[in-house]
């Protein structure tokens, strides 16, 4: 008897998993395919992770107390008995166990040359984790009050009303972002980046494509190989870099760390020190209160406004192009500007009587313009340089 009741109680525990599962499924052709269709639901659970060889996924939050689905996979093969076989080969398990609930596509043969398949999960809502994984197809995850986490081999991801953090990452594919609670980490090894809005400290890097935020809450870090980047607004510190593309920041509650390899940088106001720094493109930095800027060959534009906060000295150079300054009326700071090679430039600083323009040679050699001044009894140094090219110091609103 004590081994019968054992015996029994084994096989129970071994078919526990299972025990919450109601599942169907029907194959039918639609055109020249084969379609199979499985249906199932189970019951709730805290956290779900879904993994599959092949197929999009998308994750749908809701008000339901358990879990549905619907996976839909397709063979392009003509024949029913082949179709039939292929299916068979893709197999679909699906479960839950503890806290968890489970959902697996695994070859158990070999993979078709054309096959596709589509995993559509509705869940509660409030769950606390949701894991999602897939070798190549896209994937969509949206109604989820807590964490996600995505990854694709290669397709596309995008993440919407999240309450938690986010971690996603595609080999290739774009991500899109749309209203987050939490943390963002995302990676791309060539797609784009888009962020609608973000509470939680953002971590985005893309092989090559562009990135943009257009709200964030607690400061981010953007980098790209190769495209552009462009924030429209964030609170906190921004750290901006890619290898070649243009950077265009609009209002920064925060310093800002900005370099490109080659294209243009555009600033419209940050409340910190402002770094920027490009191979060769022009620089426009507004409503900033420190700033160091240097490019190898492009004009730079600066207008420094009057700060609360922490200023600190300021530096701008180029090799060859303009600098214009703007200057704040009240703004409290010592000038020194200087031009190396002068010949047919030189430093107009009309508006303010204070700063002292003197020159060097000329005669026989390359003429060299420097400049010095105080304005409001003094503060940090602005020092403005450039190798070739013309210096002029305004006063705002001129």
């Amino acid at each position: 008897m004590n081994v019968k009741i054992a015996g029994t109680l084994l096989l129970l525990v071994s078919l526990a998993p299972l025990a919450l599962t109601q599942q169907q499924s029907r194959v039918y052709r639609e055109g020249s395919n084969w379609v199979e269709e499985i249906t199932g639901s189970l019951a709730a659970a805290k956290n779900l992770k879904l993994k599959v060889d092949v197929g999009a996924v998308r994750v749908v939050g809701g008000s339901q107390p358990g879990i549905n689905y619907v996976i839909r996979t397709r063979t392009y093969s003509s024949a029913e008995d082949q179709a039939r076989r292929e299916f068979e080969s893709y197999k679909i398990n699906a479960y839950v166990r503890g806290d968890t609930a489970y959902i697996n596509g695994d070859w158990v043969a070999g993979r078709p040359r054309k096959f596709s398949g589509e995993f559509i999960v509705n869940v509660p809502r409030q769950m606390d984790w949701v894991k999602m994984e897939t070798e190549g197809g896209s994937v969509s995850t949206t109604g989820i009050s807590g964490r996600v986490d995505a990854q694709s081999g290669g397709g596309s991801i995008h993440v919407d009303d999240i309450g938690g953090a986010i971690s996603a990452e595609t080999g290739g594919g774009s991500i899109d972002v749309g209203n987050v609670g939490g943390e963002l980490n995302l990676h791309t090894g060539g797609g784009s980046i888009a962020i609608h809005s973000a509470k939680g400290k953002i971590n985005a890097e893309s092989g090559g494509g562009s990135v943009v935020l257009t709200s964030g809450l607690q400061g981010a870090v953007l980098e790209t190989g190769g495209g552009s980047i462009k924030v429209n607004q964030c609170t906190g510190k921004v750290k901006a870099t890619t290898g070649g593309g243009s950077i265009d920041l609009g209002n920064i509650a925060g310093p800002a760390e900005i370099e490109t390899g080659g294209g243009s940088i555009r600033l419209s106001s940050a409340n910190g020190p402002v770094r920027a720094e490009t191979g060769g493109g022009s620089i426009e930095l507004n409503g900033v209160s420190s700033a160091r800027a240097e490019t190898g060959a492009g004009g730079i534009v600066a207008k420094f406004v009057s700060s609360t906060g922490e200023r600190t000295d300021s530096v701008l150079e180029t090799s060859a192009g303009d600098i214009t300054v703007y200057l704040a009326p009240n703004l409290p700071i010592t000038i020194r500007a200087s031009i190396d090679v002068a010949n047919g430039h030189g430093i107009h600083a009309s508006d303010f009587p204070e700063i002292h323009v003197t020159s060097e040679g000329g005669d026989y050699g390359p003429k060299t313009v420097t400049a010095e001044g105080v304005l409001n009894g003094g503060g940090p140094v602005l020092k403005v340089r450039t190798t070739t090219g013309d210096i002029n110091i305004r006063r705002v609103g001129h």
